[in-house]
């Protein structure tokens, strides 16, 4: 007999953030208590139904639409937390576009099964994939403390709110929001992609392997965030471009988590 969470499927999370976002949206408008309570009612209701459909489904976080939702968890969770703890503040109405458009674009994908590792690389996989998963949401953190840093500056100087009654984050607090991001982030990905050379090894085609769109992707995001420490630390450029430049890198990250792994294989047992 079939699990009633079987059924669970990407419109029913994706369906349940539309309306939280809507209501979010409504909120800019017309703040109010019931519009929050409702929003965060629905967006509890997504990350349920977005938790059951991983725990089922469980897809590899190998293929694209397993690195998309998870990362589109992980944000979701970010979401909830931050409008339940920033209450007066715009928070929601950022971060679950994001979440929105990583199951969108993971519903467009095709699923496909684990990477077959080798024996006792399995773990060594695994960590190669956390790693990266980690790395995915700072990448995202630091994307959405550099939207709300543009919004914030150009709100300050148009000296007026275009977010109706709702505050916002200061621009010294989403600068070390995206700071913070790019700090962590960079490490992890340093550690998952050298991990993940190391496991390129055992590729019957180590050469076709290495030039992937994944593999490829991952380097330019590593390099790219290796400027912007750089930027950060040495060249003390503005805020502005910083939170420019860490769109740019949110952008190739897309990239890289819509392309497949090279060990990713199909619903045939063939590498894609």
């Amino acid at each position: 007999m079939s699990s009633p969470l079987e059924n669970v499927s990407h419109a029913c999370f994706g369906l349940s953030y539309l309306v939280a976002f809507a209501c979010e949206v409504a909120r800019l408008r017309w703040p109010s208590r019931p519009l929050r309570l409702t929003g965060l009612g629905w967006g509890a209701a997504g990350l349920l139904a977005h938790s059951a459909f991983l725990i089922v489904r469980h897809p590899t976080p190998a293929s694209p639409e397993g690195s998309l939702l998870g990362v589109a968890w992980v944000l979701a969770v970010f979401s909830l937390y931050g409008s339940v703890h920033h209450a007066k503040q715009a928070w929601a109405v950022f971060v679950l576009p994001v979440v929105l458009g990583l199951v969108g674009l993971s519903f467009a994908e095709t699923p496909v099964a684990a990477p077959p590792w080798l024996p006792g690389e399995r773990g060594w996989g695994s960590l190669h994939g956390l790693l990266l998963l980690l790395a995915a949401v700072g990448v995202s953190v630091g994307f959405l403390a550099s939207v709300m840093y543009l919004v914030q500056a150009g709100r300050l100087k148009a000296k007026r709110s275009p977010l109706g009654g709702l505050a916002m984050l200061s621009l010294e607090r989403l600068e070390a929001m995206n700071r913070r991001a790019v700090n962590v982030a960079f490490p992890l990905l340093s550690g998952g992609l050298l991990l993940g050379v190391v496991l390129l090894r055992h590729g019957e085609d180590l050469a076709g392997n290495l030039f992937t769109v994944k593999v490829l992707g991952t380097l330019g995001l590593w390099a790219v965030f290796g400027v912007l420490l750089y930027l950060r630390y040495a060249a003390n450029v503005s805020g502005r471009r910083l939170a420019l430049g860490t769109i740019v890198a949110f952008a190739l990250f897309l990239l890289v988590l819509a392309s497949t792994h090279p060990f990713a294989v199909g619903a045939g047992g063939r590498p894609l």
